[in-house]
């Protein structure tokens, strides 16, 4: 079974649905990375997730959405995030609201995850965006804990990322 196969049985797909979002984007020239959990699958040993967070160019996010409309996709307004899901998968792609987010698509590179080859946050935006969801005040607590050891898996592999973490949270947990 190939990686693209184990990722759709993973998250009951009876479609390929992150194939459908990222070739859409790419029909649609809209500028996009991945983040989060499948973003820290290109640097750091995979962990499955349902979860597809990405960036995308904030000026063509209304034509992303009437075009996923248009596609049968349902999409729900969270106060940092944008859920698309499809009734074909159990996958849920957040795309990011917070500007900050943005400068990730400048330096984002082309990687390959679960067999997808797909553009990446390059690592250190990756640590800076696992932090700022870290530092959040209104963050769910168990959130939390996942960005703290995704913090932990980045600055274990690439010790030079350590300098990135602010002094408040090395104090925590032994960063």
């Amino acid at each position: 079974m190939n990686a693209h196969k184990f990722y759709n049985r993973v998250t009951n797909s009876k479609k390929d649905v992150i194939l459908e979002f990222i070739n859409l984007l790419k029909s649609e020239k809209i500028n996009y990375c991945i983040i989060g959990g499948l973003g820290m699958n290109a640097y750091c040993e995979p962990i499955v997730t349902l979860d597809f967070d990405c960036v995308v160019a904030i000026k063509k996010f209304p034509l992303l959405r009437e075009t996923l409309k248009q596609r049968g996709f349902k999409i729900k307004k969270h106060p940092h995030t944008i859920e698309v899901t499809s009734k074909d998968s159990a996958l849920r792609i957040h795309i990011q609201l917070d500007k900050r987010y943005e400068k990730f698509l400048k330096d984002a590179k082309f990687r390959n995850v679960l067999g997808y080859k797909i553009r990446v946050a390059k690592k250190e935006n990756l640590l800076l965006g696992k932090i700022w969801a870290y530092l959040d005040p209104e963050r769910n607590k168990l959130k939390k804990e996942k960005d703290f050891l995704d913090i932990r898996r980045l600055i274990e592999k690439y010790p030079e990322l350590r300098k990135v973490v602010p002094e408040k949270m090395k104090l925590v947990g032994g960063l």
